[in-house]
């Protein structure tokens, strides 16, 4: 009796596992998706140039601004409910961009996916949290979902390429009806409801501040990257979301019952991982923008082609992340975050040597294995470090932390790095060598990033970390 009682309770874990996995998964091949797709949306639509960097921007400004409140509800509402309404609303958007007839209407419904995202996107982590224990089956699932994140954007480049190329850009939104059907089906069954707390009240002005302060800072971001710091709405918005970010830090200090626990800040470790995981997806997310144009603009390959071309990151990204679960028991989470980074620094400061007379293979293809080995190492350990000791109530809170520094990293980095770009002199140089140029200066910006989430990591994980094992062994 208890071998079978043993053996239901590791099935019914492996089946919320893969509920959540897959949910995960789901939102991140909508989004690469989207970015090889886009030239076959623009011509089908009959979108202009401008009104296409809204499929992604649209999407983009919706998740951004509702995650602390989407982590919130969970929190307060139940997380199955929340995961629930969540995939349920981002599955239904699916369908209407998959029969979207003009530009409106597939904006509207790629900001109401995006709304979705930030209900789902927190409760997928915070189920994992409150369903595994807290070493090794903890640490096990969050590999997993580390391993999702970095393999799921390759895969969803290369499946981009492929369904719109071979079928139809539509293809790619209606595979999600029947899988996010599955899941729910499965969550409805395997899932189990979370306590509730806070007697189902909401901090209204925090959830306001926080959702106008973060979308208002993602426009500033977002339009900056096309505009510049100089345009007068993107130096606006920019403004407006810093002074609602810190009314929302202030309010929270004071309110009973916030959407964003100030308290969360105060460890240490947690503090570490925000601050490197916004500068970490800086400069990953500039990286894969950057090569795309790399590989098309300057080596010649097609779409397709430079979807394949991501695949040395996925094998060892999908290798490191798996054996992550060992090496943390083995040497401690913050020293594999630690190596992991270093090896993502060398990775992008090897790749940001290319020029126009770089070959793919030791330009592109060996660096990326030390990028994908890198990330592999690095994002399941910022994870585990971002929830680090954190109350059971605040789970979904901390969740929804990582997530948004997850999404505002990726903005603000990219902007950052738009700007380098952009800010390069032509000299002499022709259209190709000039491409290169400008993004290996981008790449060497982002090696910056990198460096200092590096440092981050050291001061405020890693060394803390060694004074307990050293503290511990002492005693």
């Amino acid at each position: 009796m208890k071998h079978a009682s043993t053996s239901g309770a590791a099935t019914h874990r492996t089946a919320v596992m893969a509920i959540v996995l897959v949910s995960y998964l789901m939102t991140l091949l909508d989004v690469s998706i989207v970015i090889t797709a886009l030239p076959k949306i623009q011509q089908s639509l009959q979108f202009s140039a401008t009104e296409l960097s809204w499929v992604q921007n649209a999407y983009t400004l919706a998740f951004g601004g509702l995650l602390l409140l989407g982590a919130r509800a969970g929190d307060i509402l139940g997380r199955r409910r929340m995961f629930l309404w969540g995939m349920g609303l981002f599955t239904l958007a699916s369908l209407a961009i998959g029969l979207a007839q003009s530009p409106e209407w597939l904006l509207c419904a790629r900001a109401v996916q995006g709304i979705g995202s930030a209900i789902l996107a927190p409760s997928t982590l915070a189920l994992l949290s409150t369903n595994f224990a807290e070493v090794p089956e903890r640490t096990r699932a969050l590999s997993l979902y580390g391993a999702t994140a970095g393999v799921g954007a390759s895969i969803g480049l290369v499946l981009g390429g492929v369904i719109a190329d071979w079928l139809s850009w539509r293809v790619g939104f209606f595979i999600n009806l029947p899988i996010g059907l599955a899941v729910i089906w499965g969550a409805r069954r395997y899932i189990q409801e979370t306590e509730r707390h806070a007697s189902g009240q909401f901090d209204g002005l925090g959830a306001v501040a926080s959702t106008l302060g973060m979308g208002a800072l993602v426009y500033g971001l977002v339009r900056s990257a096309g505009t510049g710091w100089g345009d007068g709405l993107t130096v606006a918005s920019l403004a407006a979301g810093l002074l609602l970010l810190a009314l929302l830090v202030w309010h929270e200090s004071r309110v009973q019952q916030p959407i964003m626990p100030l308290r969360l800040f105060a460890h240490r470790e947690r503090a570490g991982a925000y601050v490197a995981r916004v500068l970490f997806l800086g400069a990953m997310v500039g990286f894969w923008f950057f090569t795309t144009q790399f590989l098309q603009g300057v080596l010649g390959f097609s779409p397709f082609e430079a979807g394949l071309a991501y695949l040395p990151t996925t094998i060892p990204n999908f290798a490191a992340a798996m054996a992550v679960p060992r090496l943390t028991q083995r040497f401690g989470n913050g020293r594999v975050l630690g190596a992991g980074l270093a090896t993502t620094v060398l990775g992008m400061v090897w790749v940001s040597s290319v020029s126009v007379d770089s070959l793919y293979l030791t330009g592109i293809a060996l660096p990326m294995v030390l990028l994908g080995l890198g990330q592999g190492c690095t994002l399941s350990p910022l994870t585990v470090a971002g929830i680090a000791g954190v109350r059971r109530e605040d789970a979904g809170a901390a969740s929804g932390l990582v997530n948004a520094a997850h999404q505002l990293g990726g903005s603000l980095g990219l902007a950052i790095l738009v700007v380098v770009f952009a800010a390069v002199d032509q000299g002499t140089l022709d259209a190709r060598a000039l491409l290169a140029h400008r993004i290996a200066a981008a790449f060497a910006a982002g090696s910056v990033m990198l460096a200092l989430a590096l440092a981050a990591v050291l001061w405020l994980i890693v060394l803390p970390e060694s004074r307990r094992k050293l503290a511990a062994c002492m005693g």
